[in-house]
């Protein structure tokens, strides 16, 4: 029944044993209702307890995420929780979880969540007595990136080591092909079921309900809220009800009269298991994790484990599931021989291993390969904690506790924004949508992501009017929250495929167009298609819509008729929730701009805190409206000569906006701004005149050096004018007192807005970090790593926060990175205030890889310096070569 493995294709599955995973130290898990007395008591016991009237929260899953969660918001004082499984408690995906945790993750807020699971895990032994595992040493070869310095930045203990080191902490691996590996002492192997159920188990202990086999048929809501929630065996009266159901979270989303959007679809995961070695392993071996053969190897019971993410992953379930079919997964030999030979590649002393199984289990992903957290925009109460993309038990004790702290006191404690449920709309619930996109999520696991790549599948979901115009005129596209976007625009001529094709750490090939757009921008005019971005009205029969807006927003929006106002919504905090343009078109009503992926957030933010009156109205008018930005000096004399009206300052001053007619078309809302501090015009346009006043546009341009730009040199102009961005550079818990914009908060207006006593707090004891503005020195764009964002700050030789944005400016000539720096703390561990002193007297350096380049921090934007003396530069130069 069990053969010699050299390739897949030399067993026959028929021979081999279909088998349940056998976990180290698997625990069956009874039926029916946990209590901290009765747990595990009547594992033999088929009979079900009664199930509540009522309860605060109802949970939907007993998997390791849905203890978790329960676990959590019991720690923090809440009661009358119930957690319902519909099968055993930890018999779907936990069963089968390979049982490795990572802190080694793409973003920080992912890395925070590992490690904080890596030590409750640990600390879960103390407080119920049950084993979870033990910890092994953890190491990637043979890809080396930048994982270190962000590992270092949140504390998280690595190095890299060299490929003899390699070798004498795992004798089975082949080294031949390796030039390091990163090495991280501190992450762990465990039993998920034993996990699982020390978390039950804790739970139990602090009054969580917790009932098996009873299924959730849908989620009564009434009025937007969650009142109550519908089993097979009857209802129970709650608040709150938590999405935890994994596999099943999007049909139980779309289970219920109001539907939810859980945007996850699943893929078939396959790993296999070897018998004992004849050769006994050396105790605490460590997991390997090859990302270039697309394995992972862990130690499993005196064998080895070995799964990975293959190239051509099989997405299943997509016309629905059964738990039946979860049970009856197939083997696939043939599917997983790449992956065997990886295996066996990067250990060939394998080839003599006995095979025990291969295992075929469910794992779920979502569009980004991030988890989905939080609660759902349309209905208050209910929240999902799903999508863990295959590192559920890596993920699901620090999301648990962010999830619980956010049910608890309106927020977690870190920036989850990266995934917040929100992040998504009903556009992303499509389930042909989501099958193509999980194909190609699931190899990206292992794959090594530069700067600036996209998605490939879901492609053209949304797009602008002038989609088809712009891409025949060499437009590179890129994708946010759906809606296609111009990179760039490559001229006639140009090596088209090399470009689509340019992935590098390094000088990217489009380099030099991006360059000759910015160019164009600053010195005649440019177009930028910009019609992604959030847009929504707001109005009223009185002055509803006003005091709304004067609640939420920290500026003043009393403003004349036809000014514009730039804002942050803040949150209780004094932390942006939105960062927004705000157009007042009359008395009465207002026209409100945000970023692209603010849509479903700044919609839902906006709505809780609307009253419920018939006469104030909000409307999302996004597809209404073409965007177009024009930038440039030359911007008022193409606009001039389109509309017969005078752009001059003097008479259309800046942040002003006026309804005109543009070419033939009428009532084009002309605003003078451009988000990028160069001069020029922002039209938004009615869809049905974009074309016509696009072509008009670009006819009458010709004559002042017109040309189309995208989003690379708007990002350009933008971070070089030092301007920060919601959702790169400013969040949740970033107060304009710490990004410099003070200015933009009116503390003296009537109304009592969001987030002012907070404001009022730190500017009394002081910000405790500030943003600043770094060029690099020394740094050769030709030869050198190029810094994209999230590289650490040093400053005097000590860690002082990381970047958030950068880019090349070529006006500057240099790179300019935005973040934020902070002092270190005080004596006690208190937040130290950040002065300007701090600031200015230090000695920064940016590190790029591990790689420190020296930076000058500056508060203000180093543009009208640098100018000054590229113009003297120029101006010498051109005096040598006339021989002056």
């Amino acid at each position: 029944m069990c053969s010699c493995v050299r390739s897949s294709r030399a067993l026959s599955p028929a021979l081999l044993p279909r088998l349940l995973l056998p976990q180290a130290g698997c625990r069956s898990v009874h039926r029916g209702l946990w209590t901290s007395s009765q747990c595990l008591a009547n594992a033999g016991d088929s009979q079900l307890l009664p199930l509540p009237s009522q309860a605060r929260v109802v949970i939907c899953g007993g998997g390791i995420v849905g203890t978790s969660v329960a676990y959590h918001l019991a720690k923090l004082g809440w009661t009358e929780i119930v957690l319902l499984e519909q099968g055993r408690l930890g018999a779907g995906t936990t069963r089968l979880c390979a049982g490795i945790i990572s802190v080694a993750k793409p973003i920080s807020i992912e890395c925070r969540m590992a490690d904080y699971s890596n030590s409750l895990y640990q600390r879960l032994e103390e407080e119920t007595g049950v084993k979870t595992g033990t910890n092994f040493i953890f190491f990637f070869p043979p890809c080396l990136c930048v994982a270190p310095s962000l590992l270092r930045v949140i504390g998280i203990n690595c190095n890299i080591i060299k490929p003899k080191e390699v070798a004498k902490l795992h004798p089975l691996v082949n080294i031949h092909d390796l030039v390091g590996a990163l090495h991280l002492p501190g992450d762990a192997v465990v039993s998920p079921p034993d996990v699982n159920h020390a978390l039950a188990v804790a739970a139990a202990g602090q009054g969580v309900q917790i009932l098996e086999r009873t299924g959730v048929q849908q989620v009564v809501v009434e009025k937007g809220h969650v009142t109550a929630v519908e089993t097979e065996r009857g209802s129970i009266e709650c608040e709150y009800f938590v999405n935890c159901a994994g596999q099943w979270a999007y049909e139980l989303g779309q289970a219920s009269e109001v539907k939810v959007s859980v945007p996850l679809h699943g893929c078939e995961h396959f790993y296999l298991l070897t018998k004992p070695l004849q050769e006994l392993l050396p105790p605490n071996i460590p997991v390997v994790m090859d990302m270039d053969g697309r394995i992972y190897v862990r130690p499993w019971q005196g064998g080895l484990l070995s799964g990975g993410f293959e190239k051509n992953p099989k997405p299943i379930f997509t016309e629905g599931r059964n738990q039946l079919e979860i049970q009856n997964m197939q083997e696939d030999w043939d599917h997983f021989e790449p992956m065997l030979s990886g295996l066996l590649r990067r250990m060939p002393g394998l080839e003599s291993a006995e095979i025990h199984q291969l295992v075929n289990c469910p794992e779920s992903f979502t569009p980004d390969m991030r988890c989905l957290m939080g609660e759902t925009p349309g209905v208050t109460g209910y929240y999902v904690l799903a999508g863990m993309n295959s590192s559920g038990l890596a993920f699901a004790g620090g999301a648990g506790k962010y999830l619980a702290e956010w049910m608890t006191y309106g927020y977690p404690t870190a920036n989850v924004w990266p995934l917040d449920i929100k992040r998504f709309g009903n556009l992303q619930s499509s389930r042909t949508f989501l099958r193509h996109r999980v194909m190609e999520v699931m190899p990206l696991l292992y794959e090594l992501k530069v700067p600036r790549w996209d998605f490939q599948t879901g492609r053209q979901l949304r797009t602008s009017p002038l989609y088809d115009r712009l891409d025949t005129q060499g437009a590179r596209w890129m994708e946010k929250h759906g809606f296609e976007r111009p990179k760039y625009f490559v001229p006639a001529g140009k090596d088209l495929l090399s470009l689509d094709q340019s992935k590098t750490f390094y000088k990217p090939d489009w380099f030099d167009i991006v360059g000759a757009e910015v160019k164009c921008c600053k010195e005649a005019v440019c177009v930028i298609d910009m019609s992604s971005f959030t847009k929504f009205e707001l109005s009223s029969s009185g002055d509803q819509a006003l005091e709304l807006l004067q609640h939420l927003c920290a500026n003043d929006l009393d403003v004349p008729v036809g000014h514009i106002v730039h804002t942050g919504m803040l949150n209780e905090r004094g932390g942006y929730e939105n960062d927004c343009s705000v157009v007042r078109l009359s008395r009465n009503s207002f026209f409100i701009i945000s970023p692209t992926d603010q849509q479903v957030h700044c919609w839902s933010w906006i709505k809780k805190h609307m009253p419920s009156d018939p006469q104030l109205h909000l409307e999302d008018v996004s597809w209404k409206y073409t965007a177009l930005n024009l930038i440039g000096p030359r911007a008022m004399d193409v606009l001039a000569e389109l509309s017969y009206v005078s752009m001059t300052p003097d008479h259309f001053p800046s942040m002003f906006c006026k309804e005109m007619s543009v070419g033939y078309a009428n009532g084009i809302r002309v605003m003078s701004m451009t988000h990028t501090g160069e001069p020029g015009f922002m039209l938004y346009i009615p869809i049905e005149y974009a074309l016509h006043v696009y072509n008009e546009v670009m006819s009458v341009g010709q004559k002042y050096g017109i040309r189309n730009a995208g989003y690379y040199a708007l990002r350009s102009l933008r971070i070089e004018k030092f301007f920060a961005f919601w959702g790169q550079d400013l969040d949740a818990f970033t107060t304009p007192l710490e990004c410099g914009r003070e200015f933009r908060v009116k503390f003296d207006k009537n109304t009592d807005f969001l987030g002012r006593e907070a404001l009022m707090q730190q500017r009394q004891v002081g910000a405790s970090r500030r943003f600043v503005m770094l060029v690099l020195e020394d740094h050769d764009t030709e030869l050198d790593l190029w810094p994209w964002w999230g590289e650490p700050i040093y400053r005097n030789d000590h860690l002082a926060g990381t970047t958030t944005s950068s880019a090349y400016s070529y006006t500057l000539e240099r790179h300019v990175c935005l973040g934020f720096v902070s002092p270190p703390p005080g004596p006690e561990g208190l937040p130290t205030p950040i002065t300007p002193d701090f600031i200015n007297r230090g000695d920064y350096e940016v590190d790029i890889a591990g790689q420190r380049f020296p930076a000058k921090a500056k508060l203000y934007p180093f543009s009208s310096l640098f100018t000054q003396q590229k113009r003297r530069k120029d101006d010498l130069e051109l005096s040598n070569l006339q021989g002056k």
